[in-house]
């Protein structure tokens, strides 16, 4: 696929995942494309808005699924808000995918921990899914999950399947819940939590959320005993070409959307520029 190019993309399906949130189902126009496009778990695309611009968006699917994909978008800003004006139906244009993606390799026979903050969970469901299709070859599995409410959880029908799954514990935290609603999980922000979980053997630990919440998982996980080589973060942030040419991304001699946006923090702790 040519890089510098968006491909056409139809929306085949839009469904609400919350009240600022929406998955949008899209697949290529064209065969060649449809056939050839493969991504890994952590990967991103460029979406394109025709009139509006262009933006990064992690691509939210079953990898193994061919012939459509998944981007799970929240409603932030111009382009996002002219893309909530689409129906099914519509076209956007898709360059990727781009960017290194989880090192589901790397985990294989090994205790996994994943942390996700609001839309962090976005970039790890391809590797939820990756996981659960090939459980055998990873130990035991952990997933912290916060949001600043129950309506901010993203995901909801699928958490009951990923908590069936063996070995596959779940933790859901919420900031706060509104006066009359039953919520039965855990409250308060997910560094509270760190201490509960039980995945041992040293750990790989796949971490995404917003940078101020990384932040202080990152100081958490280290008080735990973690060690830096087992802590891969995404840092999503300010990507705007994807292929490391125009230098928006750029933090100290790493580019976000070609070297990363998956880091090993051993790799991002002492960049400039930064708020890890």
């Amino acid at each position: 696929m040519n890089v510098y190019r968006p491909h056409l993309a139809i929306i085949e399906k839009i469904k609400q995942e919350n009240d600022d949130t929406r998955t949008f189902s899209l697949r290529f126009i064209r065969k060649k494309i449809r056939d050839e496009f493969r991504f890994k778990p952590g990967q991103f695309n460029m979406i394109s808005v025709f009139g509006f611009g262009e933006a990064p968006f992690s691509i939210s699917s079953d990898p193994e699924i061919k012939g459509r994909f998944e981007h799970t978008i929240r409603r932030v800003g111009t382009l996002t808000n002219a893309l909530f004006g689409f129906d099914e139906g519509h076209v956007v244009g898709v360059r990727g995918p781009f960017g290194n993606g989880w090192p589901l390799d790397k985990a294989k026979g090994k205790n996994l921990l994943l942390i996700a903050g609001g839309t962090g969970l976005i970039s790890l469901r391809p590797a939820i899914y990756h996981i659960m299709r090939n459980r055998s070859e990873f130990g035991d599995v952990e997933l912290l999950y916060g949001a600043r409410s129950p309506s901010n959880l993203l995901f909801i029908d699928e958490h009951n399947l990923w908590a069936r799954s063996k070995n596959f514990r779940m933790f859901l935290t919420v900031e706060k819940v509104s006066n009359g609603l039953k919520w039965d999980y855990e409250m308060g922000v997910i560094t509270e939590h760190l201490d509960k979980i039980k995945t041992d053997n040293n750990p790989i630990v796949f971490l995404c959320g917003p940078e101020i919440m990384m932040k202080y998982t990152l100081k958490e996980l280290m008080r735990l005993g973690f060690k830096k080589h087992q802590i891969y973060l995404s840092m999503e942030r300010r990507m705007r070409c994807g292929i490391g040419k125009c230098g928006h991304c750029q933090i100290g001699p790493k580019y976000v959307c070609r070297d990363g946006p998956v880091f090993v923090y051993d790799d991002v702790e002492n960049l400039p520029d930064k708020l890890l």
